[in-house]
């Protein structure tokens, strides 16, 4: 009764909701004796469970009593969306989401900072920040996304209000207990109750903001808008009504926990003497409700089916396929392609085989063909829950006909034999069940070996081209393009991708002809199958996106109470110098600076800034820059260490006053740069330039010569190209001398 959500069941009843509610000690003994009364005289037959909960949504008046802040709330999805699209900007400070050293940032640098931003919260205030203090609860039917949902590569939750896309995944049954993408069809359909779940909310700004000043006024901004989705595993879901492929899916697993919906749902089939679901809940939604009504009797008529085996799955992209879209766009519809083994040749069956068990009439042993299964327009829907390595039934409705499934030898009729293709277009109204349990009939066939799956260390060492690995988001960038005048200008997404070894991974996502994906977020694990391995120019090693690239969100990491990032290893130089290993912690004094550059910099071209834009852009604006290149010895050998920003302040051990005071003095001349003759502190600037000898003096002090810890990362060798340039024979010698270790500084630990 607590549990009073503006689309629960009529626990009270219809006549009362337009009444004052009773007093507080009276409730539970009215809603019983009413409800005893009410519903003996509605007449016999079965409650609809679907239609009270997702097409008669009502106001309980238990929600104007006061309840322990510990039980759960029951929202709405329109509730719900609506409160964390309201807050998504009113909560946020535009300079919270730049780094520490915003106010050194460029024009471009602050905008693009700002172009994406996220929020995240838990539905427990237990466990993070939170939109109500009580926890939350969503009950709504899982579906697959249909053709106008804004998210249209993740499932959706939907009740009478409105639905939301949501990222899924599930704990595998393997002994680590990882989790993986939600591959089963038979939660399509099923009504649940979330009971934990994180709520997404992406930030999307443009901006024209000249400098970190004016970041208060509002005028500088040109657009900006937000989605919303969630993010939940289905070990949190509690079935309320199964789909009927659920019950078939929870009886061949023999689970505990599935024969209590299987029980129960035979009980209440025995009670009426009919289905509790005269609606088929896994078929596709097609109302504004939840989903589309199906008599039972659909599921006898006749179809053809074949059981295949997922080798790869393509990302999903916009292609142009000649066909006028519901949008008006000539052509363009949302396309993606799957690479399968067919296990068994093509069966006709005389109703609906949905998930049954497999048949050793649906069994081919030694059969090794492949198929490309091709899914656009509505066909495109079953992306979520159809991930590699899984055996699925393909079911073709409505026919007898097995020329429908191009690609595989017709069965039960002998010295027929198909000659097609081997592309199989898929059409909107076929259907895949997922096989939970068949390997008990394929320990004859050729069980191909799944292809390896590499960390973001080994993508670093080996030399294919083509990669498949899994790593966690350590950082995300947006892209962002400007010619777009509406909506979000990105055309794609700058990952930063990390194993547990703390090795990181740039992987590029060009977006421009792909939807933007959701949940890749920080914390979240993700399998990235079929990229590109590349080398930059530098010799550093990146990943981008190839025409058969997939991202699937294999786990999701607790975005409200994010862990640590993996630990930095700590070495010497030495070992840092001949290690594969990019970001490593180091210590050692400080031998001399090479080089220190102060600079104002006018914020909308970067020209030297002296009271004014020394390229006369028009700028009022102007940032200051340090830069600064020394030397670190630990012991083991000396490196080449490049700073920048505030770390420059804290080596040259400065207060806050003093660093404000020397930013000053530079206004009037808008630059300086101090280039010491090696250990002898020498410049070729004039002798009688104050400002000049006070850095001097510092670059020399016994505070500069201290020992600092700091963390690096190690430069790929940049005289490469500059030896280039030599005749052979010089190459030679040249590349035998040994060179500095070249690395810049990501963090300096405080004194």
């Amino acid at each position: 009764m607590f549990l009073s959500p503006p689309h629960c069941p009529s626990l009270v009843p219809g006549e009362l909701q337009h009444h004052p509610p009773p007093p507080p000690q009276c409730v539970c003994l009215l809603s019983w004796e009413l409800s005893e009364t009410l519903w003996t005289q509605r007449g016999p037959g079965p409650r609809d469970i679907y239609s009270e909960m997702l097409d008669h949504p009502h106001s309980c008046p238990l929600n104007q009593y006061q309840v322990d802040p510990s039980v759960p709330q029951l929202l709405s999805v329109s509730d719900l969306l609506q409160s964390l699209r309201s807050s998504c900007w009113s909560s946020v400070s535009l300079r919270s989401l730049l780094p520490p050293d915003g106010s050194s940032l460029s024009r471009s640098q602050i905008n693009s900072a700002l172009s994406w931003s996220c929020r995240t919260l838990s539905s427990d205030p237990q466990t993070g920040d939170s939109l109500r203090p009580r926890p939350l609860l969503l009950v709504g039917v899982l579906q697959l996304p249909s053709e106008r949902s804004e998210f249209r590569q993740t499932l959706q939750l939907r009740d009478a209000t409105a639905a939301v896309g949501c990222v899924v995944t599930e704990t595998t049954e393997e002994e680590d207990g990882g989790q993986r993408a939600a591959f089963n069809t038979a939660w399509i359909g099923c009504l649940v109750c979330v009971r934990r779940f994180t709520m997404i909310t992406e930030r999307f700004l443009q901006s024209e903001f000249p400098s970190y000043q004016h970041l208060d006024q509002d005028r500088f901004i040109t657009h900006r808008s937000c989605r919303v989705y969630l993010q939940f595993s289905l070990d949190h879901l509690l079935i309320l009504s199964p789909s009927v492929t659920m019950v078939t899916s929870l009886r061949l697993k023999g689970e505990e926990s599935g024969s209590d919906v299987t029980h129960m749902k035979r009980r209440v089939e025995e009670e009426s003497g009919v289905g509790i679901n005269k609606r088929r809940p896994d078929e596709e939604v097609s109302s504004s409700v939840a989903m589309s009504t199906v008599p039972e009797g659909g599921a006898s008529q006749a179809c053809v089916s074949m059981v295949i085996k997922v080798k790869h799955k393509g990302g999903v992209a916009w292609r142009n396929t000649g066909i006028w879209t519901n949008g008006g766009e000539e052509g363009l519809q949302l396309v993606f392609s799957i690479t399968a083994l067919v296990i068994g040749p093509v069966v006709g069956w005389g109703r609906d085989p949905m998930n049954g068990p497999m048949m050793k009439r649906e069994v081919e042993p030694k059969r090794e063909e492949k198929v490309l299964l091709v899914f656009s327009g509505g066909s495109a829907r079953w992306f979520p829950v159809l991930q590699s390595e899984h055996f699925y039934r393909l079911v073709a409705a409505n026919t007898q006909d097995p020329s429908v499934l191009i690609g595989c030898r017709v069965g039960g009729q002998r010295g027929l034999e198909l000659h097609t293709d081997s592309t199989l277009q898929v059409r909107p109204d076929w259907r895949f069940y997922t096989l939970i349990r068949p390997l008990l009939l394929l320990h004859t066939c050729v069980q191909t070996p799944p292809p390896s799956v590499l960390s973001v260390s080994q993508v670093l060492d080996c030399r294919s081209e083509v990669v498949t690995f899994q790593g966690l988001i350590s950082e995300r960038l947006s892209l962002m393009d400007r010619k777009g005048q509406t909506g979000h200008t990105h055309s794609g997404v700058h990952l930063t991708v990390c194993d547990q070894s703390g090795r990181s991974l740039c992987v590029y996502l060009d977006l421009s002809h792909a939807p933007y994906p959701p949940g890749l977020l920080p914390g979240n694990r993700v399998l990235l199958s079929g990229f590109l391995r590349k080398l930059s120019r530098s010799g550093g090693v990146y990943c981008s996106l190839s025409p058969v690239s997939c991202i699937t969100v294999a786990s999701l990491g607790d975005s409200s109470r994010l862990g640590p990032p993996p630990a930095v290893p700590s070495m010497h130089l030495a070992q840092l110098a001949f290690s594969r290993c990019v970001l490593s912690k180091i210590k050692g004094h400080v031998v001399c600076f090479l080089f220190l550059q102060l600079q104002w910099s006018c914020s909308l071209c970067g020209s030297v800034y002296r009271q004014v834009c020394s390229s006369q852009c028009g700028s009022s604006s102007a940032v200051f820059q340090a830069r600064a290149k020394l030397v670190i010895d630990d012991g083991t050998t000396e490196a080449h260490v490049w700073l920048s920003g505030k770390p420059v302040q804290t080596l040259l051990g400065l207060a806050d006053s003093q660093w404000e005071g020397l930013q000053r003095a530079l206004r009037f001349r808008g630059h300086i740069r101090v280039s010491p003759r090696g250990r002898g502190l020498g410049t070729d600037g004039d002798s009688e330039d104050v400002l000049l000898h006070f850095l001097l003096s510092l670059c020399s002090s016994d505070v500069i010569c201290q020992q600092v810890s700091l963390t690096c990362r190690k430069l790929t060798n940049q005289n490469s190209e500059e030896v280039r340039r030599f005749s052979r024979g010089d190459r030679d010698f040249l590349t035998r001398l040994p060179r500095p270790l070249q690395l810049t500084c990501t963090h300096l630990d405080p004194p």
